[in-house]
């Protein structure tokens, strides 16, 4: 019988894509956050290991490569084969993406390649949008530049803000994301873009 694989979940923050990913019964073998967060704590209270590798730093002395070493000697020893990131909230240099090539998996609050970055749903409003959505993707040294594993549709409505239409995003993403995850775990998705 094959050996089944094991996800990693990166985390920064509420961790409410964390615990989508917990509820939908995922095989998660650790939670890494770069900082102290409430993530850390759902993990453990679903009795999944947690690590906290911390950040020392966000002004122009982090070393970028040296933390994302750091985070993949972590998943490896927890013998990880596909990494989630769930908010994480630094970005990595490429020891990472050699270590899990086209292993690492990223949810955006757009329809790629519109909108990349912190600002997406804000930029959608901004820009007088009718439809904007989730992408699923693979995560690449470029950010938000990934081949897309899977994308859907939210409208943009008339009256709606920053917070509510992110909100109806967040409810596709909370089904999406951990669909496109167990297909990558069971080894049946391709990249659709």
């Amino acid at each position: 019988m094959p050996k089944r694989k094991r996800l990693g979940v990166l985390a920064s923050g509420s961790g409410t894509i964390l615990q989508t990913l917990i509820d939908a019964d995922l095989p998660i073998a650790v939670v890494v956050a770069d900082r102290p967060c409430v993530a850390l704590a759902r993990a453990e209270r679903a009795g999944i290991p947690a690590e906290l590798v911390e950040r020392s730093t966000f002004g122009a002395d982090f070393d970028r490569s040296a933390y994302t070493q750091e985070v993949v000697e972590v998943l490896q020893k927890y013998d990880v084969d596909l990494v989630a990131m769930a908010g994480f909230g630094t970005i990595f240099d490429q020891p990472i993406h050699d270590a899990y090539p086209n292993a690492i998996v990223n949810t955006h609050p757009s329809l790629l390649p519109k909108f990349k970055g912190w600002h997406a749903v804000d930029d959608a409003l901004a820009a007088g949008e009718q439809v904007t959505g989730c992408t699923v993707h693979f995560a690449t040294l470029e950010v938000d530049e990934g081949p897309v594993l899977a994308q859907e549709t939210v409208p943009v409505l008339p009256d709606d803000t920053v917070e509510t239409l992110h909100e109806r995003i967040k409810d596709v993403e909370r089904r999406l994301y951990p669909e496109v995850l167990r297909s990558l775990l069971d080894g049946d998705t391709e990249s659709t873009g």
